[in-house]
């Protein structure tokens, strides 16, 4: 049946399919080959994420400090202002932020002066301020419990802080230093007058020490041994002369009961004086 033959599709050649196949093969090769490299491609997907991050940590490191400015006032020094603001790295740090405005010369700045202070710089004053103000309480506190002596205050707290019975003794032993008088007529008619004042006795440092020279020259031993009352057996002794009766008669407690003790002698002669005369001042001549 050749008629059915001629409408049937002819088939290709083992050389035209083989071709074919070739071509074709060629272009099913080429394929996979761009679709290995798509595939190959696709973790570079993560790069745009790492191109965003380097970025962002580079303007980060770009950005500026953040400053505060100090204006210079007289006495300040660069040094001073950088232990005041607690910038680490001192002055020279301070120094290299502003060097532009202070010139050459660190030492010289001019009150009026706007400083920069980076504040960076400065992030340890605040602890290091706070440290040091409760190292001063501390030291304060420390300092005033160790003064208990020095109490000065009239409250109960100075009262309870400091010994009841140091400060009153320190007082009572300043009249005792004040009672050791010379040994000598100066001390003598002191002592005396002080005897005198607590007794009521008038007279006076003059008035005494006139008497004393008229009569005895200043001798406590003197005695008369010519006059009536030595005649009488009752000679005149000491400084000021006095006979024995009238001693004893006018003899002022707390005084020595020996005629010839010059405080004793003065002071009996003084308040018999006042008895007579009203006082020692008014005796001029023997009495």
């Amino acid at each position: 049946m050749p008629a059915h033959g001629k409408h049937r599709r002819p088939r290709l050649g083992h050389v035209s399919r083989g071709l074919a196949l070739v071509g074709t093969g060629g272009a099913a090769l080429t394929l996979p080959l761009i679709a290995s490299a798509v595939a190959s491609a696709a973790p570079v997907s993560a790069a745009p994420q790492i191109a965003v991050k380097a970025p962002a940590a580079a303007v980060t490191a770009k950005a500026p400090a953040a400053t505060h400015t100090y204006t210079v006032v007289s006495g300040d020094s660069l040094s001073l202002i950088a232990h005041k603001k607690g910038i680490q790295g001192g002055w020279k740090s301070l120094y290299q932020t502003n060097k532009t405005a202070v010139g050459d010369n660190p030492s010289l700045i001019r009150p009026g002066l706007e400083l920069t202070i980076r504040l960076d710089s400065a992030k340890a004053a605040p602890a290091k301020a706070k440290k040091s103000a409760a190292t001063e309480r501390a030291n304060r506190s420390a300092h005033r419990s160790a003064a208990p002596a020095v109490a000065t205050g009239t409250g109960s707290s100075a009262a309870a802080a400091a010994p009841a019975v140091a400060l009153p003794s320190a007082v009572k032993a300043a009249p005792a230093a004040a009672t050791n008088y010379a040994d000598n007529l100066d001390g003598w008619i002191r002592e005396s007058l002080a005897i005198m004042g607590q007794r009521g006795i008038p007279g006076s440092y003059d008035g005494i020490h006139r008497n004393i020279m008229r009569e005895s020259s200043g001798n406590p031993q003197a005695i008369n041994l010519w006059d009536s009352n030595a005649a009488a057996g009752t000679p005149s002794k000491g400084l000021l002369q006095v006979i024995e009766p009238t001693f004893l008669a006018y003899h002022v407690p707390g005084t020595s009961l020996d005629l010839f003790d010059p405080v004793a002698n003065i002071t009996a002669a003084c308040n018999y004086a006042a008895d007579r005369y009203g006082s020692i001042d008014n005796v001029n001549s023997a009495y």
